[in-house]
């Protein structure tokens, strides 16, 4: 007989999502700070500060690349899901109506906090020399949303040295129409759709696992988001980004524990059991820093906890997961813009405020539930016309306020299918106001319901 030695194991600690990002985040400030007082500068970066931006925009160029298929497929599988509900016209009408009236609500908060915390103001910058203005306007937002193409393509080209230079970009809402346009056109079509519904079925989980490796390897991004602002902004950033990262957590404690409470309550429901029933898909959020990552999840706690019936649910959670964004898209861009503007000393207007909030409305589902909020904050300083350089900036501390972001973004997600179940009297209530117990990740857990009477069997 031989005997083995224990396998030695790193400590569970050493292994935890949060701790790995709150460690980068020192260790990218750390190596910021030594590429800053070596010399580097955006101009003239040295090695290490060039190494940070590379790893940087590179991160952000993964998270960019898995967004366009996410949105489009998502989309249409969401929509596809429509043929198992009654009524289905009247609850998507509902369910859209919701997140439009939350998502108003919400960035009309972050505006405010942004005007009341002023995060980005005697930072001593100038408006960047590329600079020209705002190019902006609702119209163009508008009329942006009409695809010019089936893919969403568009073509910039510019002179580089005396050479012509062509880039490829995506319009992320110009996809999101197509999207919307297929899926409606697959449910039109009937049992012939069939194939190619179950073709992107299979295809958005695929993607969704490419993504889950992509969240997994973000405390290396983060290393170099935070050291490259650091490298190029100094101690100037430090200080703004960390009144700017309370203001979002404040922006977001009021939606969750302020706006979301008030909504339960109005409709006749439990808040206890609304955060009881919830609280399982919010904490994972909070961990994996994905909507999508956490849809499983939340579609069961939205079944089983809170009473929405499967049908539905399936619907209007996986739609929630790509479009319903109150952190990601309400909060989150109308501290932002306003944070950017006054790092940048750009006075905004009342239109540019009108734009936020016409942005973070209709511009959700831009977010596509990925790790971050890269996208909409582009779409937003693109619409206003603030500069682009912003982005870098914001997304430095991007890892530790997408955890909140993320955990607000799920608990909207769960509670609109369950206020317009509520008010189309679809609503299991006895289920919604049972004694939670048990393992939400377990498979044969018996349904809550079982001890108010309901069915002891549900697997």
């Amino acid at each position: 007989m031989t005997s083995t030695s224990p396998t030695r194991r790193l400590p569970k600690w050493s292994t935890n999502f949060g701790v790995q990002v709150i460690a980068a985040l020192i260790l990218g400030l750390i190596l910021g700070l030594v590429a800053k007082y070596s010399g580097s500068t955006a101009e003239a970066p040295t090695a290490l500060g060039q190494t940070l931006d590379i790893i940087g925009s590179s991160y952000v160029a993964l998270l960019r690349t898995a967004v366009i298929p996410l949105v489009f497929f998502a989309v249409v599988a969401s929509i596809a899901n429509l043929s198992q509900v009654t009524n289905a016209a009247r609850l998507a009408w509902q369910t859209l109506l919701w997140f439009a009236i939350t998502a108003f609500i919400s960035v009309i908060i972050g505006m405010g906090l942004g005007l009341i915390f002023q995060p980005g103001v005697n930072t001593g910058q100038e408006q960047p020399a590329e600079y020209a203005g705002r190019t902006g306007d609702w119209l163009a937002f508008l009329t942006g949303l009409i695809p010019s193409n089936y893919l969403g393509l568009g073509a910039n080209t510019k002179m580089v040295d005396g050479a012509a230079s062509t880039s490829i970009s995506f319009n992320v809402l110009q996809i999101l129409v197509i999207a919307v346009v297929v899926g409606i056109a697959a449910l039109k079509v009937g049992e012939a759709a069939k194939p190619f519904l179950a073709f992107s079925a299979s295809l958005l989980a695929i993607i969704q696992k490419v993504l889950w490796w992509i969240i997994r390897i973000a405390p290396i991004g983060t290393i170099g988001l935070i050291g490259n602002a650091v490298a190029t902004y100094g101690w100037d950033t430090i200080g703004a980004l960390g009144k700017f990262s309370l203001a979002i957590y404040v922006g977001l404690a009021l939606v969750l524990f302020a706006l979301y409470p008030v909504l339960v309550r109005s409709h006749g429901l439990s808040i206890k059991q609304y955060f009881s029933g919830v609280w399982p898909a919010v904490q994972l959020a909070f961990v994996s820093r994905s909507s999508v990552g956490t849809l499983p999840l939340t579609q069961r706690v939205t079944e089983r906890n809170l009473g929405v019936p499967s049908g539905y649910a399936s619907f209007a959670v996986p739609l929630g997961a790509t479009t319903k964004m109150d952190g990601c898209a309400a909060i989150y861009p109308a501290i932002s813009a306003i944070f950017v503007a006054q790092f940048f000393n750009i006075d905004l207007s009342l239109t540019d405020y009108l734009l936020i909030a016409l942005v973070s409305v209709l511009g959700s589902a831009a977010t596509a539930g990925t790790t971050g909020a890269v996208v909409m904050l582009t779409l937003t300083l693109s619409t206003l016309g603030l500069p682009l350089a912003g982005v870098g900036l914001l997304m430095a501390v991007d890892p530790i306020l997408d955890m909140g972001r993320t955990a607000v973004n799920v608990a909207g997600q769960a509670l609109v299918p369950t206020i317009v179940a509520k008010r189309e009297g679809i609503l299991d209530e006895n289920l919604y106001n049972a004694r939670r117990s048990g393992d939400p990740f377990s498979e044969d857990q018996p349904a809550a319901a079982a001890e108010a009477g309901e069915l002891a069997d549900a697997k």
